[in-house]
């Protein structure tokens, strides 16, 4: 169990190291950054709160996403946030190429560009997607498998030329 100064010594690295990794998350979810922000104040606010005592750093990490994907699912279920109109987001600082597939991995189905984030942008591997997704690796490898695929289509690619997600 934490005393006060070390929960929060241990909140504020958390938030250093994994803060925007969560709004990223979050993000890909929601498809909105000021909600990706929120749903990842959530999480710290919960972490303060539950007092969670971790076995290593990777379990912190690991626990920060999973409650990060859990609150962002528990957002789109909510009235408010299925009756609004989504305000479609700002890639225009990013170079065109990078905005174009960002813009196609975020229309991509859910099953799919959750598992493409995690992998591309976040650097996880199929076993560790499967327990944070809680889904078979082979599971895994296969959303990651059709999302490419899909992901080729969308943004093209000649022959067997491999997709690679920035």
């Amino acid at each position: 169990m934490y005393n006060s100064s070390e929960l929060n010594e241990s909140v504020r690295k958390a938030l250093e190291l994994y803060s925007q990794s969560l709004i990223k998350i979050a993000f890909a979810y929601l498809k909105n950054t000021a909600d990706a922000e929120e749903v990842a104040q959530d999480v710290f606010l919960t972490y303060l709160q539950k007092h969670p005592v971790f076995d290593s750093g990777e379990h912190e990490k690991a626990w920060l996403i999973r409650t990060t994907i859990n609150k962002s699912k528990n957002m789109l279920k909510t009235g408010w946030f299925r009756s609004r109109n989504p305000v479609p987001e700002d890639l225009s600082y990013l170079p065109k190429e990078e905005s174009d597939v960002l813009q196609a991995v975020l229309a991509l189905d859910k099953k799919y560009r959750i598992p493409i984030h995690l992998h591309y942008y976040e650097g996880y591997s199929i076993q560790e997607i499967a327990a944070i997704l809680q889904a078979k690796p082979a599971t895994v490898g296969t959303w990651l498998a059709r999302g490419r695929l899909i992901l080729k289509e969308k943004i093209g690619g000649q022959g067997d030329e491999e997709i690679v997600v920035i």
